[in-house]
């Protein structure tokens, strides 16, 4: 495992989410692709372009940790189940017929995952095929997400049986499953992984669009999650994280108008060492800096726990001054003790490999915005980290 230390850079720590905007180029060969227009190769061709432009223009934002920004990936939460969005190469055990919303937005859209068939349940994907082929790239270490076990709960139906299949049975393999992906990360290279929790904030509303969410998953979800992290040790803790935003797809989101309460405190109860999350949106903070250091844990399982807060908003071509991101964590300083406080964006710039950027008008230009806010949170924790007295190495 890496010996990055996240504070060496920049003395507050600062890492990304994970995905990056898709060139409009890459995006047309994923739908060729599926459309049988051109081959496999060719997709690759246009996915390692993109990978290999999106660590180099992350080198040049003076981050201290880059991810390749999913350039291979169906989405952030479809990567283990398919090898694109549009469900070409799915999992033998899932069908894409029937299976139920995860998701739906702002502005109307949704995102449904594919049905269990049959057990047992086994990853198409592993978060690392792709992470292998990037750190040979990099001369900076690199971050990796991986779906949360909790989000891919929802392929098991709510109200029924798979034949043959307990919901137990697959729980356990699904927990296997997503073990393997981080420890299969970590192998491969990545410094820090962080496992995406977006259907957190999403499990606290009762939306009859959506049945799963007024399910009461949420003390469930935290258990599951506990399931996998308990498989590692503390010092692997400290470098496994937890994000949650309230989406972003499309410049939409899917539970911005839910009470944040509503999920922080029992959110730190699970045993990761550091959480990612979405602020810089946020309407009124200060309540929520307030329940982060109430309730982050100096000792989760031997771990203590830091919170990275969201500085940028992927949703927005406006880019955010050093000088705003600078303020905002001095702010957050005095609800969340300094020596736990870190930078984050708000969610992944594109968690979709199809994402049109309505707000932005092109998915080239939110690629080119993204390098830019990211410098800006890059340079504002280290203004933060000179105003706060944190020493910079």
């Amino acid at each position: 495992m890496s010996a990055y230390d996240p504070r060496t850079a920049t003395g507050i720590p600062t890492e990304p989410v994970g995905s990056l905007p898709r060139p409009q180029r890459l995006q047309r060969a994923y739908a060729e692709y599926d459309a049988g227009a051109i081959g496999k190769d060719e997709l690759e061709v246009e996915q390692e372009t993109a990978v290999r432009d999106s660590l180099e223009r992350g080198a040049e934002t003076g981050a201290p940790i880059i991810s390749d920004g999913e350039q291979r990936s169906s989405s952030f939460a479809t990567y283990p189940l398919t090898d694109t969005l549009a469900g070409t190469g799915l999992a033998e055990c899932l069908s894409a017929d029937g299976g139920q919303y995860f998701a739906i937005f702002s502005d109307g859209h949704g995102r449904q995952l594919p049905r269990l068939k049959h057990g047992p349940f086994r990853y198409k994907n592993y978060a690392a095929q792709s992470l292998r082929k990037s750190v040979p790239s990099s001369r900076l270490p690199l971050k990796q997400a991986v779906i949360a076990p909790s989000m891919l709960s929802l392929l098991y139906p709510l109200d029924e049986e798979v034949p043959g299949y307990s919901r137990e049975e697959f729980e356990a393999d699904l927990v296997d499953e997503c073990e393997k992906d981080i420890r299969e990360a970590f192998a491969a290279g990545a410094a820090r992984v962080s496992l995406d929790f977006t259907e957190g904030r999403l499990a606290t509303r009762n939306d009859p669009r959506n049945p799963w969410t007024a399910a009461n998953l949420l003390a469930h979800f935290i258990e599951i999650n506990n399931r996998v992290l308990a498989r590692f040790t503390a010092e692997e803790r400290s470098r496994i994280g937890i994000h949650t935003c309230p989406g972003g797809d499309r410049d939409a989101v899917h539970s911005a108008d839910v009470p944040y309460n509503n999920l922080l405190p029992e959110m730190f109860r699970m045993n990761a060492g550091y959480f990612l999350i979405q602020l810089a949106s946020e309407r009124d903070k200060d309540p929520v800096y307030e329940s982060i250091g109430r309730h982050l844990r100096g000792d989760a399982d031997g771990v203590a726990q830091t919170a990275y807060i969201g500085v940028i908003n992927p949703l927005t071509p406006r880019v955010e001054s050093a000088e705003e991101v600078c303020e905002a964590l001095v702010r957050a300083s005095e609800f969340i003790p300094k020596e736990q406080l870190g930078a984050t964006d708000d969610c992944g710039f594109s968690p979709f490999s199809l994402d049109e950027k309505p707000n932005h008008g092109s998915p080239d230009f939110a690629r080119d915005v993204a390098f830019q806010k990211i410098a800006s949170r890059v340079a504002g924790a280290r203004m933060a980290a000179e105003k706060l007295n944190i020493p910079v190495p």
